[in-house]
């Protein structure tokens, strides 16, 4: 017996995000995760999706990528369609039938293959649904797929890990994602000091404003001493360091949080970078391949 098609909703705009940030989290207290659980099946579409200029161009600020990137035939950053499929992952992630809580969501990876530049005056259609859940060491992980298209070609697409971290009875089949570390440090190319704004002017341009990323007070409430930056902006200031062919892959794992404000080294060697702080701590680990 096969199973029914995964329905399609049309969406005729991206939905507002504050509204869904407070629907999941007063949902999340209500939240059981665990692998096995349901989740929604819909399929989000935006079609016909045309970039704002200005938050592009804050965006490209505050992630240290060159300005300017609306001109006619110049290309989006490689990490900007995840903010413009952010609100329709959103909307499924604060779903009643979501069963991992909104709230201490963390993002753990991202796997982004760009198949052509893509111009940022461009129109495009996005798609985002939920792949599935499985076991993680620490919890349940959720993975959210988004695929970018223009004339009906996947022109950019991605896949995201979200943790929420539970008690969890033994550790799950497979192998570990964060293996890498066996290879040794990467050669250091600069030092960065953060500071203890980044996470406000990332939410501003980006739009994700969960409370652990903007202040003090609200990241303590979720086990943070101070506020930490979002995995997407630290990868992003990466990727705007190392730079990325037009047609390429690019995977990082989020392995410790960062803590705004404070001081971190960029380490980069050949298709490989990573982000490190005091004492030598691993924050993010990732790789460049042309397509």
């Amino acid at each position: 017996m096969t199973s029914a098609p995964a329905p399609t909703v049309e969406l005729s705009a991206a939905p507002a995000l504050a509204p869904l940030l407070a629907r999941g989290a007063l949902l999340s207290p209500f939240k059981r995760p665990r692998p096995d659980a349901a989740h929604p099946r819909a399929r989000l579409v935006l079609p016909a999706l045309r970039v704002d200029t200005g938050r592009l161009a804050a965006y490209e600020r505050v992630c240290g990528f060159p300005t300017g990137s609306a001109s006619p035939g110049d290309a989006l950053p490689v990490t900007y369609p995840h903010v413009l499929g952010f609100p329709l992952a959103m909307r499924l992630m604060s779903r009643p039938d979501f069963p991992l809580p909104l709230l201490g969501l963390v993002h753990t990876s991202i796997r982004i293959t760009r198949h052509r530049t893509t111009p940022a005056t461009g129109a495009y259609e996005l798609t985002v649904h939920v792949d599935g859940l499985a076991p993680h060491r620490r919890g349940t992980e959720a993975a959210v797929v988004t695929e970018m298209r223009d004339g009906g070609d996947v022109v950019w697409e991605s896949r995201s890990t979200y943790l929420a971290r539970h008690r969890t009875t033994g550790r799950p089949a497979g192998p570990e994602r964060h293996g890498r570390e066996e290879r040794g440090p990467l050669p250091a190319v600069d030092e960065w000091r953060l500071a203890g704004d980044v996470g406000r002017r990332y939410g501003a341009a980006s739009g994700d404003r969960n409370p652990i990323h903007l202040h003090p007070l609200t990241a303590r409430l979720f086990g943070f001493p101070r506020a930490i930056a979002h995995g997407m902006w630290t990868v992003a200031r990466c990727l705007a360091a190392h730079g990325t062919p037009d047609a390429t892959e690019v995977r990082a794992d989020f392995r410790a949080p960062v803590l705004l404000p404070g001081t971190v080294t960029y380490a980069a060697e050949d298709g490989r970078f990573e982000l490190r702080g005091d004492g030598g701590r691993v924050h993010v680990t990732g790789e460049v391949s042309p397509l």
